[in-house]
């Protein structure tokens, strides 16, 4: 089946993905790439340049070798985002800011970047089906309008790109920097990101190199997604209790901001050891309006977050101790906890 656009003349096809005559297989399939100058640019507050690699490798606690795909960000100031992390590094803004994202050097075919919960123009949205895919170079241009936890990926054969590794957090702060939740709301001291992600050894051997598996219908095993291994921040949950990386450590009397963002295939069960107030969620924060309020979470009360989903949680320790944190990732069909109860990542927040 295929259609004409109506009146050609009078649209801009740089700032769309669409071409003229559209089909099942230019827009679902075979989506055109390509690397246009940015419309509308603007000049920018902030930039962050971002390169993709297909080779980082993370030995699994059973001694298997995993390899990831994602971006990593040849400026950074930190050794380790330079070359392959995992997950991707993050980017920090601040309200108001116009952000400018080069994605450039894409390896073994095209790649976008979508920046989940930002609301830009459709063309540096990065859904390649409904604009285009980065076959060399694009600088994406946003302007941050809401603080909150956010996050960003590939969304080119978006399923499968997401599983290699291709994401990472994105935090927008106040216009005055970080420790406030947003203006004039309430303050924090300490921060602590959990990204969160459980991996399926098979989807990560299986034609490793073929970015484009499953995109035009073919059956390559994308109804099966049976992990076997479970990270935070990069983390295997054999070192989640003790590994700085995770693990929360603050004094008594200060405030203690956790994010969590579910980039896992799986619905995430997390029960907090400690009384909390839930202050945020998918990129916006509660409390600042009567229509949204902030919730209370008492200790040991399981909550839910699914797949991209992302939740800010306040925590202000009356005492001193360590309080267990635990991450259940639960099949979407079955409700029980993936690989026969051992989806399951532990960690602490300690007040001293």
């Amino acid at each position: 089946m295929a259609y004409q656009i109506e009146e050609p003349d009078q649209l801009d096809y740089t700032k769309t993905g669409v071409k003229g005559l559209v089909t099942y297989d230019s827009f679902g399939c075979n989506v055109f790439a390509e690397h246009p100058p940015t419309p509308d640019r603007l000049d920018p507050d902030v930039v962050y340049r971002l390169a993709t690699h297909s080779d980082a490798r993370l030995q699994a606690p059973d001694g298997k070798e995993i390899r990831f795909w994602g971006f990593f960000n040849p400026d950074s100031s930190n050794p380790a985002e330079r070359t392959a992390p995992y997950p991707s590094p993050m980017i920090r803004v601040r309200k108001g800011q116009v952000v400018h994202i080069d994605l450039f050097d894409t390896e073994h075919g095209a790649h976008t970047i979508h920046f989940h919960a930002i609301e830009p123009t459709t063309m540096n949205d990065g859904v390649g089906h409904t604009s285009f895919e980065v076959n060399d170079r694009y600088v994406y241009q946003w302007q941050a309008a809401e603080e909150g936890t956010y996050f960003y990926h590939c969304h080119r054969n978006t399923v499968h790109h997401m599983e290699m590794g291709m994401f990472g957090p994105l935090i927008v702060d106040p216009p005055e920097g970080p420790g406030r939740l947003y203006s004039g709301g309430p303050r924090y001291h300490v921060e602590r990101t959990w990204f969160v992600d459980d991996v399926d050894l098979r989807w990560h051997e299986q034609n490793f190199r073929n970015h484009d598996q499953g995109m035009c219908g073919e059956d390559v095993g994308f109804n099966r997604f049976e992990p076997k291994y479970f990270l935070v921040n990069g983390v295997f949950n054999d070192k989640t209790m003790t590994d700085p990386r995770v693990m929360s450590t603050s004094r008594l009397g200060q405030r203690v901001l956790i994010r969590i963002v579910n980039a896992s295939y799986s619905v995430l069960r997390i029960t907090l050891g400690i009384n909390a107030r839930l202050v945020g969620a998918d990129g916006r924060m509660l409390g600042r309006h009567p229509w949204n309020r902030t919730v209370n979470i008492p200790a040991n009360s399981p909550q839910i977050l699914t797949t991209a989903g992302r939740f800010d949680f306040l925590i202000t320790p009356t005492r001193r101790g360590n309080y267990p944190v635990k991450m259940e990732f639960i099949d979407w069909i079955t409700g029980l906890v993936q690989d026969d109860g051992r989806g399951v990542v532990d960690t602490q927040i300690k007040v001293r």
